[in-house]
């Protein structure tokens, strides 16, 4: 694929690329790997196979080695952003600060129903990670349908930068991808503060409950409280997302994703991005494109509905651990999703037929 001044540019940064090519090489070679590896011989108890029975009797073939792999490297990333982030919006909050820094996002926390001092997980949720938002988050008093809404906005709208650098393959801008993620996530947000309490829990979930500052002997002793939840927090989510990492990789490896990867549908597509996320299912339409299989249309359409509804599973069960509702967050992201790319995609349809 050829690259123009104009595409070079939309990428933000070095490591974008690097990411997206790492991604990129690794769709391509998944057939290739699948093939070698019936004809593997015995290797390390790291580079073994797990051989899974289906119901078919047909083996399917998790690859070891690569989920363990994973794994590791999620949950370095993880310690990386949780226990430090952790930590900072602690003594932020033990000094009072974080209101000087809320003003940023009041008029977005208010409209969403959000308290003043999630503003922070909201902009490093958006330009960083759900990890880094939900390590601001923590320390926060917040009830299941405050914690609902973050889940539903952060959802929509997170990791932009990266994931823009993605979706830029299928010609989707990043202004296209920014506006259009950050307006829906706004809009969820409403919907879901608007609706009623009594849909939701009442008990807060907290990792750990916010006490005044002067509760504590000294900063020290705040710290050192501080550390013992942030520790805790970072084992919960790196045994959630290892436990999701075995279970997408199985997925992967189930004989209708193998057939479907060489000879992909619409519906493939949007499920694979659905369950596994953008980067997934991306891959997956960045290969259609470059074999003409999808119209230009198609790929913006597909792509529209995953740049606001994807890894459905993983980003929802991060925010359930603290109490926001599931169901609730499944069903907004998905109907939201779909009213939104029906209507993106009548507007294409009226602007194809005006330029005739």
């Amino acid at each position: 694929m050829k690259n123009n001044p104009t595409h070079s540019r939309a990428i933000s940064s070095k490591t974008s690329e690097a990411y997206l090519s790492i991604l990129l090489d690794e769709h391509y070679s998944n057939q290739e790997q699948g093939l070698q590896s019936r004809y593997a011989g015995p290797k390390s108890c790291l580079q073994s196979w797990i051989n899974i029975r289906w119901f078919n009797n047909k083996k399917m073939e998790v690859p070891m080695k690569k989920t363990l792999d994973k794994a590791l490297s999620s949950a370095w990333m993880i310690l990386k952003f949780v226990i430090p982030i952790y930590l900072l919006a602690d003594l932020l909050y033990y000094f009072d600060l974080l209101r000087h820094v809320a003003f940023v996002l009041e008029p977005v926390t208010t409209l969403v129903g959000l308290p003043a001092e999630a503003a922070l997980a909201l902009i490093s949720g958006l330009f960083l990670n759900l990890y880094a938002a939900i390590a601001f988050a923590a320390p926060l008093d917040m009830s299941p349908q405050q914690w609902t809404v973050l889940a539903a906005f952060l959802g929509v709208a997170h990791s932009l930068i990266v994931e823009s650098a993605v979706m830029k393959q299928l010609g989707l801008s990043a202004r296209y991808a920014y506006g259009l993620r950050i307006i829906v996530a706004i809009g969820v947000g409403i919907i879901v503060s608007g609706l009623p309490e009594s849909w939701f829990g009442h008990e807060l979930v907290t990792a750990q409950t916010a006490t005044p500052a002067h509760t504590y002997a000294n900063v020290w002793n705040m710290l050192g409280h501080s550390l013992q939840g942030a520790i805790l927090l970072t084992l919960k989510i790196i045994a959630l997302i290892t436990a999701l990492i075995f279970v997408m990789e199985w997925i992967k490896s189930l004989p209708v994703f193998q057939r479907n990867t060489q000879h992909v549908s619409k519906g493939f597509t949007l499920a694979s991005g659905l369950i596994l996320g953008i980067t997934y299912g991306a891959g997956v339409l960045i290969s259609e494109a470059r074999s003409g299989e999808m119209s230009r249309g198609e790929i913006f359409i597909i792509g529209t509905f995953l740049l606001i509804c994807h890894a459905i599973i993983e980003d929802t069960l991060l925010f359930v651990m603290f109490g926001a509702d599931a169901l609730i967050t499944v069903a907004v992201r998905t109907l939201t999703a779909a009213l939104v790319t029906w209507i993106v995609w009548i507007v294409y349809i009226k602007k194809k037929m005006s330029a005739y």
